[in-house]
């Protein structure tokens, strides 16, 4: 089992003393009014204070695809809005056109509630704890080193700057406070406005730089603090950050290429890729097999990890709970077959979205035959999806392969589904997966999460460049991207010539689309480029969509078809001789035994099966099928009613209502 340091409340202490002193410490911390600076007089207690914060952050962060929603909770539901994975039944409120969310009690709950006796784990609470020690620790604990301190600072500045941006994220300004502050229901001088999403990006950029500051660029004991934050994080941090403050959800002056805004990312992008380049972070590998391997050579801890990964979520192999915790990745991603919970079936958009092996895209003019998806692809592709016959290892069968297909013993008949794999599409999710996972124990799984790479730090360089109009080092970054997985370096790496910003800022996208597939990145992206339809309540004139030629989200859906046989099987039996399907396809093999076997593949389909499409759709409003829509008052989410009923000096957001159904005022992307 690998070392954890952050996400686990529970420790092995050497002395029965010191567990005996922690348990009292974190019984003591459920009440504000129990909780003292007593916290900050000793490095053990101070770093049991710290250790509950990356607890509170992270403990519920099992997979790459899901997001933090509310009170320390993480699930996939932002993916579901976007491109990567079909509802496959109702779809989520945010784009059900039957759909008009505008009262405050349709607001999201992120922000929290009402405070209790004991400490809820929400936004504002981990703020004020954060303030406490940033406040207290040079004083009541100036006995420890100057050191410690430091790096306690540093930590609790970047968790004060990581929560201020989820906020932002979710709601556009919000308050700034930047003490501790005893909470009070008749104190008007704790009752802080909204602060404008701008000043919110400055103040969490400060902090970053703080963190930045007090931290070091690598821990040096990797085997018990890898996966603490750094200085190399809080920078790279600090370029999401900003480009995120660039874009048109926050900027209206975005369409500017001597936009400040950015002119500033682009500076934080390039400082910390010095920083990062220099302290040994960069691209893993020189090739496809290496980019696929990235997530799981991730667990030579002792090593101080990958250096691609610029800050990971530890997770454990461990079976006992309160000893580690385990991703929910590997399970979910497995097809039946494998033991797994069933996969992720790709949608088509997905499938006919990543390049040619030259690069360019995947159009009928570049010789793309959406019927044959798994030949001539970009590598990454191959390491992305798994499809019929794709070797796809297993710790008992490195040869493993699946097959995704059904069949029907008449026309109206319960169909059959090859390996029991019943998907809604002929390929699944397979990113991020180790080929050498138990199929007994997948729940168990101790792939970490990536949740800030290398790869995305140069991604946010080009697109600034991008912004500014400065095409010639857009595609040189873009260029480092696709080198790496082996794209030949004609035509610009397949890009091509583009013509102009637009072009380019949309190169970048669809290069993060690729590159970043399901890392939990995509529904940001369309966020702050507001792609559903261009514009928002903070950024009604944007015209995003039509400036960077992008068809909107909004009126498409999430298609999902069968690889159905052609011929019935009345038997419920496989119609599909197992002779036919001797085909393994290993994207690691040499050039001519892969092209053998994916022939193999398309001679398959060709003999054998036809695309049919679903029984269902699986966007669906009940059993109505619906096309995507996403209001534009709903890329920033108002106040809920809670927090506007406890805090009423706050101004609701433009496009919500207020508590008393009042149209808000407040243009939270300012």
């Amino acid at each position: 089992m690998k070392n954890k340091i952050a996400y686990i409340i529970i420790f092995v202490l050497s002395a029965s003393s010191l567990l005996s002193c922690k348990k009292k410490f974190l019984e003591d911390m459920k009440s504000y009014d129990k909780y003292d600076e007593s916290a900050f007089t000793n490095e053990v207690l101070t770093g049991y204070y710290i250790d509950r914060l990356y607890n509170y952050f992270f403990v519920n962060y099992r997979s790459p695809t899901q997001a933090e929603t509310t009170l320390g909770s993480f699930d996939d539901s932002k993916t579901r809005l976007t491109e990567e994975i079909g509802a496959n039944g109702t779809v989520n409120n945010y784009i059900n056109p039957n759909k008009n969310m505008q009262l405050a009690t349709e607001a999201d709950a992120y922000y929290g509630g009402a405070l209790t006796a004991s400490i809820a784990n929400t936004p504002y609470t981990r703020i004020r704890l954060a303030n406490s020690l940033i406040e207290k620790i040079d004083g009541v604990g100036k006995s420890m080193s100057q050191s410690f301190r430091n790096t306690a600072k540093g930590q609790m500045y970047y968790f004060r700057a990581l929560q201020y941006f989820y906020l932002v994220r979710a709601y556009g300004g919000i308050p700034l406070v930047l003490s501790s502050q005893q909470a009070s229901s008749t104190d008007e001088s704790i009752r802080i406005p909204r602060s404008t999403a701008s000043e919110c990006f400055a103040q969490i950029a400060k902090d970053f730089d703080s963190a930045a500051a007090l931290l070091p660029v690598k821990w040096a004991v990797a085997s018990t603090d890898y996966g603490r934050f750094t200085s190399a994080a809080a920078l790279a941090m600090k370029s999401r950050v900003l480009l995120t403050a660039a874009s048109p959800l926050f900027n209206t002056d975005w369409d500017n290429s001597g936009s400040a805004k950015w002119q500033a990312a682009l500076d934080a992008g390039l400082k910390a890729e010095v920083a990062l380049t220099a302290a040994g972070y960069g691209l893993y590998g020189t090739t496809a097999k290496q980019w696929g391997e990235m997530s799981y050579v991730n667990d030579n801890v002792s090593g101080g990890g990958n250096k691609e990964a610029i800050f990971a979520i530890l997770l454990s192999t461990n079976t006992t709970s309160s000893a580690g915790y385990n991703s929910s990745w590997e399970n979910t991603i497995r097809p039946k077959d494998h033991n797994g919970g069933g996969g992720i079936s790709v949608p088509k958009a997905m499938l006919d979205l990543f390049p040619l092996a030259n690069g360019a895209r995947p159009t009928a003019a570049n010789g793309y035959v959406d019927t044959f998806f798994f030949e001539n692809r970009d590598p990454r592709f191959y390491r992305t999806f798994a499809f019929s016959g794709e070797k796809w290892g297993i710790k008992t069968n490195a040869n493993k392969v699946s097959f995704f297909y059904r069949w029907r013993p008449s026309a109206t008949g319960t169909a059959g589904y090859s390996g029991n794999n019943q998907t809604t599409s002929p390929a699944v999710v397979r990113k991020m997966s180790n080929p050498a996972a138990d199929t007994t124990a997948l729940a168990f799984s101790g792939t970490d999460i990536f949740e800030y790479r290398y790869a995305e730090l140069l991604l946010n360089i080009a697109e600034c460049y991008a912004a500014k109009g400065d095409i010639g080092n857009c595609i040189n970054y873009l260029g480092k991207i696709r080198a790496r997985v082996g794209i030949p370096s004609a035509n610009n790496y397949g890009i091509g010539t583009l013509a102009d910003k637009y072009a380019a800022i949309e190169a970048c996208l669809y290069e993060r689309r690729v590159e970043l597939a399901y890392e939990g990145k995509r529904f940001w992206d369309i966020q702050r480029w507001l792609l559903y339809d261009g514009v928002s309540s903070g950024n009604p004139s944007a015209n995003t969509c039509t400036k960077l030629g992008l068809a909107p989200i909004n009126g498409t859906n999430r298609t999902g078809y069968y690889w159905q046989c052609i011929t019935f099987s009345p038997t419920a039996t496989d119609p599909v001789p197992a002779a036919e399907k001797n085909i393994l396809i290993d994207p690691d093999a040499s050039t001519a035994t892969f092209n053998t076997e994916i022939a193999k593949l398309k001679t398959l389909y060709k003999n054998r099966f036809v695309m049919t499409p679903l029984d269902q759709a699986l966007d669906r409003d009940g059993s109505t099928p619906v096309n995507i829509l996403f209001r534009p008052n709903y890329y920033l989410s108002g106040l809920s009613s809670t927090v506007l009923s406890l805090n009423p000096w706050l101004l609701q957001t433009v496009g919500w209502m207020d508590y008393s159904g009042v149209p808000g005022t407040f243009n939270s992307a300012q």
